[in-house]
């Protein structure tokens, strides 16, 4: 090849990138080291295990976060014939059972729970479990939430060092760590790589900017919730309406969310929360959507 022709290759090769990019082509592989997973919660389809997890490999995704407490050995079964993994466990039982409950005897339920989906992350291959770790009422004062969560919490620490699963905490609506410095703050008391932080872009909306809250617990994010919410329909139809409105189509800045985490040097899994999964159409359109986001 002349160094004429390689000019005119590299030109053209650039401006086909360029023009990709702009049409929101480049598929998120190519662009970032991060795999996506849906949570099992938000699968309306019929069927057994087997049957959703086919459907979840059919529409494109690598992944499922699985709930916690299930038939063990059937989950396995369908993870290995459908070959996706299973990067996360999110805890059945942390809203029935908190650990900042004013009866000992629930918080220990609660601790119990919590060491079970330790153990099915094990068995499944996943790198962290999602814990609600309290919920502040008009019963359960900020500091009585604090004080008991993380000395449940410490309780299970070893548990967790030795099955090398990270507890990942989750930002909800339940008046509890409201601020990413407090977030922040909360983990490192710990003094412990074995807890950290599960991300909710949709479940800061309404308090925050998920860009600000990434670069703050940096780090400490072990998995993000790819998730949508609109103030705007909050404000006119009601709280909980926010969430009922498709990815893209609400109020999260993709574009700085996902520079946010680039920054912080985020390179695991990204996990879609999200309305529409009842149908293999309404699966497909997810996992296109979160393509997308992952392209920007």
């Amino acid at each position: 090849m002349t160094r004429r022709q390689f000019l005119a290759t590299t030109a053209v090769a650039l401006a086909a990138a360029a023009s990709a990019t702009r049409h929101g082509t480049v598929r998120a592989a190519q662009r970032r080291p991060l795999k996506k997973g849906i949570m099992w919660a938000t699968i309306g389809l019929p069927g057994s295990v087997r049957d959703k997890m086919a459907a979840v490999k059919n529409a494109g995704f690598d992944g499922v976060e699985m709930m916690s407490h299930m038939d063990v050995d059937e989950v396995k079964a369908a993870r290995d014939a459908t070959g996706l993994a299973i990067p996360s466990v999110c805890g059945a039982h942390h809203w029935s059972k908190p650990l900042s409950h004013p009866d000992p005897r629930i918080r220990r339920e609660g601790i119990e729970a919590l060491e079970r989906t330790l153990r099915d992350a094990h068995a499944y291959g996943a790198t962290s479990v999602l814990l609600v770790p309290a919920v502040v009422n008009k019963e359960v004062s900020y500091d009585q939430a604090w004080q008991r969560s993380q000395e449940a919490i410490q309780q299970v620490l070893p548990l967790a060092a030795e099955l090398k699963i990270r507890i990942a905490i989750e930002n909800v609506w339940n008046h509890f760590l409201l601020s990413p410095l407090e977030a922040a703050r909360y983990v490192d008391q710990f003094e412990s790589p074995w807890i950290g932080w599960h991300f909710d872009c949709g479940n800061i909306l309404n308090y925050g900017w998920p860009e600000q809250w990434i670069r703050i617990l940096g780090r400490r994010i072990c998995k993000v919730h790819i998730k949508e919410f609109s103030r705007k329909k909050r404000d006119a139809e009601g709280l909980w309406k926010g969430f009922d409105v498709a990815l893209l189509e609400g109020d999260n800045d993709w574009p700085a969310i996902m520079h946010a985490l680039d920054e912080v040097g985020y390179q695991d899994w990204v996990i879609t929360e999200q309305g529409g999964a009842d149908n293999p159409d309404g699966l497909r359109d997810l996992a296109r959507r979160v393509d997308q986001i992952l392209a920007l």
